[in-house]
């Protein structure tokens, strides 16, 4: 795994040192030997994760960590400090601080390339979704980074894994100061409870009774639903060598015994405002993908994902040799209602009919709104028979019930056109389908409206 790492220090040898160690794990590193220094790589994109001293002249490591996880361009860097400093204070000064880590002088070098790929693998998968979801500005959509910056990690739900009845006790009351908790001291039960989902941590005793704790992490990160659940082990000073599998198999962060009521805290809240920031960005893309294929004033799909969708459609039905029908519905007057009621009227009315549209043809049919006040369904292995009943029922109940606008205040009557027609044979593709449905609906128009023409054969 290759990356650029940062090296923060304002003392010569100990850059090098660690420069040489990194270069031959084959990383990229880039240095600093001051905090505006590093702030400013940082926001230049520069780097992919950041090991910073904390004792330094002017800017030390704690206020550099406290401005990048301030500012949005570089809130999503991974942070290691590495210092000579050895309280739990100091390392919960750290954490609170920004840092993702705390790695006390003299540093081992297992420990610290395992962590720095471990954190770098994390970060990969938050820039991919930092890319996608960078879009979503063009939707008017609130940027996660902004709405995160404030995330405090408290009030979350935490899956507490231990199987000595007085340490889930302790640790539970701990916790419980801060987040829910639910205490789990069967590990098979564990991974049933985490895998119902909803929970935001999930904290494991890496020495528990006659069961492998790894396995139980390794399970948790091959599920889909908890793939992304952060996970945070408690070990004891001899499990180095367990902790270092841990991290390649995907757990987050790990607590050493005896455990600091503080650090503990501090390292919970640390994880939950990660999963929070991710689960935002995750949101996001979800959000800038729907609205990127749906018609924002009917909650249909729109013109574009309707062309691609109705192509494969046919693709499948050519295939199979199974018809596909096309309903083109355009709503009578519309011009009309708009000019005498206003816009505000004509919304109303896209809107209600858009809802009887959904309610009168199947989940698989294919619903979009073409344009204006023009409508698509596309049914798979609908013949021209079939979709003619199903448009003249349609029809029907667009004309029997009035459609309220203005609130409810007013009501009116609406009626809509429809033209049919179906997939010919191997070369009918979107095109010419819908350009047989729209003559069909030319001549509903032309003969009086309110009416279901079909294409012919």
């Amino acid at each position: 795994m290759t990356a650029r790492v940062l090296i923060v220090d304002d003392v010569p040898a100990n850059v090098k040192l660690l420069e040489i160690r990194l270069a031959a794990d084959y990383f990229d590193v880039v240095t600093a030997s001051n905090g505006p220094d590093a702030l400013a790589i940082c926001e230049r994109g520069q780097c992919d994760i950041v090991l910073l001293d904390v004792m330094m002249p002017g800017m030390d490591g704690f206020e550099v960590a406290r401005r990048l996880k301030s500012n949005p361009a570089t809130y999503h860097l991974p942070i290691i400090m590495i210092t000579a400093l050895d309280q739990p204070a100091d390392r919960v000064r750290g954490i609170e601080a920004g840092a993702d880590d705390f790695v006390t002088k003299p540093v081992d070098d297992v420990a610290l390339l395992t962590r720095v790929r471990s954190l770098v693998r994390l970060k990969m998968v938050t820039d991919e979704l930092r890319m996608r979801a960078a879009a979503t500005r063009e939707f008017g959509l609130p940027d996660p980074i902004i709405e995160v910056i404030d995330e405090q990690g408290t009030g979350g739900r935490i899956l507490l894994v231990e199987d000595r009845p007085r340490m889930l006790e302790h640790l539970s009351k701990v916790l419980g100061a801060e987040h829910q908790v639910e205490a789990e001291q069967d590990p098979n039960e564990a991974l049933f409870r985490v895998a119902e989902g909803g929970h935001d941590l999930a904290i494991i005793s890496l020495d528990l009774t006659n069961f492998d704790a790894l396995r139980l992490c390794s399970q948790i990160r091959s599920l889909e639903r908890t793939r992304y659940l952060p996970i945070l082990l408690l070990a004891q000073p001899e499990d180095r060598d367990r902790l270092l599998r841990g991290l390649d198999i995907g757990v987050n962060d790990y607590l050493i015994r005896p455990i600091d009521r503080n650090e503990l805290l501090a390292r919970a809240r640390t994880q939950i405002r990660r999963r929070r920031y991710t689960d935002r960005l995750r949101d996001n893309v979800q959000h800038s993908i729907e609205m990127a294929i749906t018609d924002g004033l009917t909650g249909l799909n729109n013109r574009r994902y309707m062309e691609s969708h109705l192509a494969i459609m046919l693709d499948r039905a050519a295939a199979r040799g199974r018809p596909v029908s096309v309903m083109l519905i355009d709503i009578d007057f519309f011009k009309t209602i708009n000019d005498t009621w206003g816009h505000d009227a004509g919304d109303d009315v896209l809107r209600e009919f858009a809802l009887r549209l959904r309610s009168n043809i199947r989940g698989i049919d294919l619903t979009c709104r073409y344009g204006g006040e023009e409508f698509v369904v596309a049914m798979p292995d609908t013949d021209l028979n079939i979709a003619g009943i199903v448009a003249e029922r349609l029809r029907q109940r667009i004309e029997a019930e009035s459609f309220q606008i203005k609130g409810g205040a007013h009501s009116i009557n609406v009626t809509i056109s429809i033209g049919i027609a179906t997939r010919r044979g191997t070369g009918d593709d979107v095109a010419s389908l819908l350009r047989r449905a729209d003559a069909a609906v030319y001549r509903a128009k032309s003969e009086g409206r309110n009416r279901v023409v079909s294409a012919a054969a």
